[in-house]
């Protein structure tokens, strides 16, 4: 079996989740193949736009080497729907009680955003320990994953928003950060092209990224 199983083995399957938005719903499948072909397997297709269900679907019957997550959850029942269009795993900016429920029940792993100490202590209360720090940058970035390590250091986190491939190497370099979130894999403008030979440009320097130390 080629599918990661929980959410740790999601986050230390590359070093780069990239965060997509389908806008053409005929571009879903050839991303996809694009950035698996340069190494990136583990793909976050966003809620925020209303072809995000019909690309996880398409993408989880065409490319099932990809490990096809569903991200930008706010609601419950985008839970049983990401579930039954294919997604293996959920991504949210935020948690909530709802949320919580509804990971539980639907059995999809989820993977939690928090940005204060206070929403983290409260995610691990609810048995999560894999954390999505969002948005990263305005949440104070390095310095502030470095502070979350000393009181929370059986934690780790997917540090997303703001972070580009040139300061990746850095946040990777934190003992406590397992992958980062980004958009810089699938520019609009080289999507909007059908460049998908430089999509897979992309997801190879991606793939290939190391911890800058």
């Amino acid at each position: 079996m080629n599918k990661a199983e929980t959410m740790q083995d999601i986050m230390r399957s590359s070093p780069v989740m990239p965060v997509i938005v389908i806008d053409q719903i005929e571009q879903a499948v050839p991303l996809a193949r694009a950035l698996v072909a340069g190494g990136i397997r583990v793909l976050e297709i966003t809620l925020r736009s209303v072809h995000g269900l019909a690309a996880i679907r398409a993408i989880a019957s065409a490319v099932p080497e990809a490990i096809v997550g569903v991200g930008t959850l706010t609601r419950p029942e985008e839970f049983w729907q990401a579930r039954d269009a294919g997604a293996t795993f959920g991504v949210s900016p935020g948690l909530s009680a709802a949320l919580i429920s509804a990971a539980k029940d639907s059995g999809l792993p989820l993977l939690p955003g928090v940005m204060t100490p206070s929403e983290v202590m409260a995610a691990r209360e609810a048995g999560f320990l894999q954390l999505k720090l969002f948005p990263a940058i305005a949440a104070g970035g390095i310095n502030m994953l470095k502070a979350l390590g000393g009181p929370f250091p059986e934690l780790c986190f997917c540090p997303t928003g703001g972070i580009s491939q040139q300061t990746a190497p850095e946040f990777l370099a934190c003992p406590n950060v397992a992958c980062v979130g980004g958009s810089w894999l699938t520019p609009k403008a080289v999507m909007d092209q059908e460049d998908w030979a430089g999509i897979t440009a992309l997801a190879y320097a991606a793939a290939n990224l190391s911890a800058e130390i």
